[in-house]
């Protein structure tokens, strides 16, 4: 597949009713009882397109040094469009200087995308989505049970 035409993007930083995006939040992460977990301690940067929530970014700082992505989601219509490529780049803006972390299931496509954009393999969390999500989880043919942490030293 080609990346199609990009699109125009406002971002935006939630601070109140960040449950309002819980749609979004559910793209890349299925289950809301996890969100719950983190959603109110991140901070959240929606995306918009025309005025329509397209994307989310949720990120947590774990020290002065260190930002997790904790959720990265695009609406299926604007993939491929440079949206969650602008969604990380925004976060790494806002944290010049800084290691950027991330985790991912073992998914080609994903791995592929975090990888154009410059994040490396770090290390590996065993049994974490067989150990805190009720159902399995499948994405691209592939049970996931690992999270694989990438990161980036901006």
């Amino acid at each position: 597949m080609t990346e199609t035409s990009p699109v125009e993007l406002s971002i935006i930083e939630v601070t109140a009713r960040k449950s309002d995006y819980m749609d979004l939040l559910l793209i890349g992460d299925e289950s809301e009882e996890m969100v719950r977990r983190y959603v109110d301690v991140c901070n959240l940067y929606v995306g918009f397109v025309d005025g329509v929530a397209v994307s989310c970014i949720a990120a947590l700082a774990i020290d002065a040094g260190t930002v997790e992505v904790k959720n990265l989601a695009v609406i299926p219509e604007s993939r491929r469009r440079g949206v969650g490529r602008r969604m990380l780049a925004h976060v790494e803006g806002l944290h010049a200087g800084c290691k950027i972390c991330l985790g991912t299931g073992e998914t080609p496509s994903t791995i592929r995308f975090y990888q154009s954009c410059g994040y490396r393999y770090s290390h590996r969390v065993i049994g974490f989505f067989t150990d805190n999500y009720p159902d399995p989880i499948v994405e691209e043919g592939i049970t996931l049970r690992d999270m694989l942490y990438l990161s980036k030293l901006l």
